[in-house]
């Protein structure tokens, strides 16, 4: 269809740490180059979330003076202890045994929705035009078939894709260069790295799912500065991931688990895994009197080095996270996704400095890695692939001998491991497996779906269409539910799957109001059946302080 087309010298997808680096370097470096960004939640910051402890590098690189300018930062990092929990212990590990590749120097707790709000506030003053609540749906190609910018999404369509009263269609941006920065699993990342072949050659992708919660906590338990990651309970040997809690300012502490998307049992549900971590005496003694705040969860990459696509296609370049630029082994990606919103930035400017518009920007990959992502990531390389094969004991041992050694010697004894499958086909039938059960929220340190969603304040406007898209409408019953019990129930953080019965049969039956936009079912779901697509500009969580 006919759409107005506005335009741009470079538009960016996200406003994440990536998308706004980008903006503000390339301000920096030519003040009169346009720069657009487009975001999905209804303000900026508003579907971030991340643990997190930050490598201030990548921000002091792009803002020396952050520090004077009042980012909103926490505190630094007084403590960091690594913990091994069994179901009623908890095991310190000595700080001289963890490897200098796993060790963040400087780091500071911080809030990255706080971050990148205060990131869009710099970027808007140096002439940054941002426009939340507009999700990015396609992308527009010229004759060649480059990228020349994006399409957003209508507003005002009805559930059965009829406009209805205040539709207004999207409109085109047009842009030189167009720069992806959406995070993990990014709707136009996907498809553009199915378009120009990007992952031919690499590894799949890993995913982790990230579940956290903000509490406020007693002063008498509260400890600015002090971080501690755990491994082990409530995950067994064959599921990798772990948990962390870092207490950041005002009585706050950020309290979270990863669970890597690699897991087998088809019975897990890493929701209520969360919910289990909790109870730990060890963290327990912490909600004693403590009042829950917020809750999310997200998806984060963490295949590393052997899974990072080909960065440029013609017309533009992946960023961040959507580029999988998670040092898995230290939990860390803000400083990168930054750096890599810099290198892509440095080199667009030079390009658009020569005249240059919608063709491969070859030197950017280079250019990206050598701001040290690439270094960073080579040296970890194998962690990730260890611990998928050997499980949480070996391969956790394997992986810190290796980033000794290649802290030591500079090289690998496994050389570069690759990742055997994607995370969609690491499910083993239900009846190869122990059935999991959980037990039923207390209602004090655990909760069900429903509760936690209500503290993702989401927006979603019930009469738009699903925008989590079946292939086939039967395959979860046909085929899921007798092999596996049809997992989407359980993978999802939110709410949003059930099998219910009617006439006496199963349906598979969708909630998309509940959805956080972490995106676990676009990469879990063992059929992939499930495509995940924006919804209407401005839906989907309002995370505060995440």
């Amino acid at each position: 269809m006919d759409r107005e087309i506005i335009d741009t010298d470079v538009v960016i997808v996200g406003g994440g740490p990536a998308g706004l680096a980008a903006a503000i370097r390339l301000k920096q470096k030519s003040p009169a180059t346009s720069v657009t960004i487009v975001e999905k939640a209804s303000e900026i910051g508003g579907h971030i979330l991340s643990g997190a402890v930050m490598d201030p590098a990548g921000l002091t690189e792009l803002i020396p003076d952050w520090r004077t300018k009042g980012a909103p930062v926490g505190p630094t990092v007084t403590r960091d202890t690594f913990h091994v929990l069994t179901p009623r212990g908890d095991l310190r590990l000595p700080n001289w045994l963890l490897p200098p590749l796993m060790q963040t120097h400087d780091g500071v707790i911080t809030s990255l929705a706080d971050l990148v709000r205060w990131l869009g506030d710099e970027a808007q003053g140096l002439g940054v035009d941002i426009f939340p609540m507009t999700a990015a749906v396609d992308v527009l190609t010229n004759a060649g078939g480059a990228v020349e910018g994006i399409v957003t999404g209508d507003l005002g369509v009805g559930r059965d894709g009829k406009p209805r009263p205040g539709y207004a269609a999207g409109i085109g941006i047009r842009a030189k260069y167009t720069l992806i920065g959406e995070g993990a699993r990014g709707s136009l990342a996907k498809q553009l790295i199915q378009r120009f072949n990007l992952s031919a050659g690499r590894s799949p992708q890993k995913f982790g799912l990230g579940i956290k919660e903000i509490w406020q906590i007693p002063d008498s338990l509260h400890e600015p500065g002090r971080v501690d990651h755990y491994l082990g309970f409530p995950l067994d040997d064959a599921t990798s991931g772990g948990g962390f809690c870092y207490h950041a300012a005002d009585r706050r502490i950020y309290l979270g688990l990863v669970v890597h998307l690699d897991y087998r049992n088809p019975t897990l549900s890493p929701f209520d895994e969360f919910q289990r971590f909790k109870t730990h005496p060890s963290i327990a003694k912490l909600l004693v009197g403590a009042t829950r705040i917020s809750y999310g969860a997200r998806t984060l990459t963490s295949g590393g080095w052997q899974s990072i696509p080909e960065l440029v296609f013609p017309g533009g370049a992946l960023i961040g996270c959507a580029a999988g630029f998670m040092n898995a082994p230290r939990l860390k990606a803000i400083h990168s996704a930054i750096r890599s919103g810099i290198g892509a930035a440095d080199c667009v400017a030079e390009a658009l400095a020569q005249g240059r518009a919608n063709d491969r920007l070859d030197d950017l990959p280079a250019r990206v890695l050598a701001t040290g992502i690439g270094r960073e990531l080579h040296r970890v390389r194998n962690v990730k692939p260890l611990w998928s094969r050997f499980g949480t004991v070996l391969g956790v041992a394997l992986g810190g001998l290796d980033m000794w050694v290649n802290t030591l010697f500079r090289f690998s004894p496994f050389g570069t491991l690759k990742h055997k499958k994607a995370d969609a086909d690491a499910l083993w039938p239900r009846s190869a497996v122990a059935e999991k059960s959980y037990p039923r929220p207390d209602g004090k340190l655990t909760f069900d779906r429903a509760a936690s969603v209500f503290l993702a304040n989401i927006a979603h406007d019930e009469d738009q269409p699903v925008h989590l898209r079946l292939a086939d409408p039967a395959v979860p019953v046909r085929d899921n539910l007798p092999v596996y019990g049809e997992p989407a129930p359980l993978y999802c953080p939110a709410g949003v799957y059930e099998v219910a019965e009617a006439g006496g049969a199963p349906v598979f039956r969708i909630n998309p109001g509940n959805c956080v936009h972490c995106k676990t079912c676009d990469i879990k779901d063992p059929a992939r059946n499930i495509t995940w697509v924006p919804p209407e500009g401005g839906s989907g969580p309002n995370y505060v302080g995440m």
